[in-house]
């Protein structure tokens, strides 16, 4: 029997998630404040409920896809109340290890298995389906919830116990935001020593700089016709949820007594760049603020 999905949470990543289960079969009841989401589920096939508590009828699984922490934990503690014992608890969202957590808790109570399963592939990947699921929790409740992922991405990778999940995205978003402003940096290092972009592009992609942040995310126009650099800074994924993930990495820095020297900087490059107003492009934007810095 194919299983009723409750989605709340239907925004830039959320909708498209929910959509490519319709696609896949699944019948989704959804949830969510903005009218925009609302609209665009409702043409994606999604049945569009008026309260989060309304998706939970008939429903088996519930993922949430939400902006932080206190989110999560509000919507799932108004809803552990109502679902029945033995639903199928998910959530996608990128949120704090303690918060996750405490989640898997909640569930547990209610004697509900859980998954926290944060994702990486930005809304191109929540659009064509390709994203990766970094997901923590009990064997069995993976084995169950894998094909529902598996209808949303392209990889499921189980991370370890309750938590796990969101501890793998934490440290990897860390990387990227790393490595976004050090390939950003050289960039700006180039134009000022004559490099055109498509030489050190052709040089660094296919060298020992080669990273996401230059094959797939190009911070300059030309090289990767895909990037966000090629439709004024358009986000893909926006400084402002870097600036996010980048404070979830400090936190849990502080909260495991972990030295991430070049975490913090970068979460500094990235929260000034948000102070400037620049948090709704695209994080790879971040290099204009570096030419202006080196003018």
């Amino acid at each position: 029997m194919v299983e009723t999905i409750a989605f709340i949470g239907l925004g830039n990543m959320g909708g498209p998630m929910a959509a490519n289960l319709v696609k896949a079969g699944y019948p989704v009841r959804g949830f969510d404040l903005a009218e925009p989401a609302r609209d665009a589920a409702t043409a994606s096939g999604i049945t569009l409920c008026d309260t989060a508590a309304q998706t939970l009828t008939g429903a088996s699984v519930v993922i949430t896809m939400l902006p932080a922490g206190h989110h999560v934990l509000s919507v799932w503690s108004d809803i552990i109340k109502n679902v029945d014992k033995g639903t199928l608890m998910i959530d996608c969202s990128t949120i704090d290890v303690d918060s996750a957590r405490n989640c898997h808790a909640l569930a547990n109570r209610a004697g509900c298995p859980s998954l926290d399963a944060p994702v990486s592939g930005g809304t191109a990947g929540a659009s064509a389906g390709t994203l990766t699921f970094m997901v923590g929790g009990g064997e069995d409740a993976l084995t169950r919830g894998r094909p529902v992922l598996e209808a949303m991405g392209r990889r499921v990778v189980h991370c370890g116990s309750a938590g796990a999940g969101q501890a793998a995205k934490i440290c990897n978003n860390m990387i990227l935001g790393i490595t976004m402003a050090g390939v950003c940096e050289a960039f700006v290092l180039g134009e000022k020593l004559g490099l055109s972009h498509r030489a050190l592009f052709d040089v660094a992609s296919t060298s020992s700089g080669q990273c996401w942040a230059i094959s797939t995310n190009c911070p300059v126009p030309g090289p990767v016709p895909t990037s966000p650099a090629n439709r004024d800074y358009k986000p893909g994924f926006a400084a402002a949820l870097m600036l996010k993930d980048m404070r979830l990495s400090q936190e849990a820095a502080k909260s495991t007594g972990a030295t991430t020297a070049l975490g913090a900087h970068a979460t500094q490059l990235y929260e000034l760049f948000d102070q400037l107003g620049h948090g709704g492009e695209d994080f790879s934007s971040i290099i204009n603020h570096m030419r202006d810095q080196s003018a």
